[in-house]
């Protein structure tokens, strides 16, 4: 009668290697970016002052935007304060300053879509609400994009802020289709 293989205890060889192996990653990803010893610590923290401006530029343009539409149009005033009011939230998470009021008129031509030539926002509520859509939409890609090069926690926050603005440009299709 052949004899049962010994039972080993412990862990084993290859989950040991492989223990190591990922610990060896982890490492090595976050060990250069936050060293404490200056070498590559200026240089991000341009990146990252640059990024948090061009984020909250942006995210003013956007509620000059919506101050605009809501001006031309009071009655989308239900559906769009909810969103413009996320909108100033995260212009003031990037370290902007909302410049006006909610609801206040933005001065003709600040702050218009990209590739928009009009200074005046568009009459009809259906073009109101599909100009804000694809601004939401363009500007949620764009933040998307600059994940790449943004530093851990300014990832996170343009990660959450594109998430909302590209569930800003669902609703404000959504809104547009009825």
């Amino acid at each position: 009668m052949p004899l049962p293989p010994l039972a080993r205890s412990g862990p084993r060889r290859r989950t040991l290697l492989a223990s190591l192996a990922g610990a060896a990653l982890l490492t090595g990803c976050s060990g250069a970016a936050d060293s404490a010893d200056g070498g590559s610590g200026a240089p991000a923290a341009a990146l990252e002052k640059r990024l948090r401006e061009r984020a909250a530029r942006e995210s003013e343009d956007l509620l000059a935007q919506y101050d605009r539409a809501l001006a031309a149009r009071p009655a989308l005033a239900a559906r769009l304060n909810p969103l413009r009011a996320e909108v100033e939230r995260h212009v003031k998470a990037f370290g902007g300053k909302s410049r006006r009021a909610s609801g206040a008129a933005a001065p003709p031509g600040k702050g218009s879509a990209p590739g928009k030539g009009s200074a005046a926002a568009p009459a009809a509520e259906k073009d109101i609400l599909k100009a804000l859509s694809v601004a939401e939409q363009q500007l949620s890609d764009r933040r998307t994009t600059a994940l790449v090069d943004a530093p851990g926690e300014l990832a996170r926050l343009l990660a959450s802020v594109a998430a909302a603005g590209a569930a800003h440009a669902y609703l404000l299709s959504k809104d547009n289709q009825k």
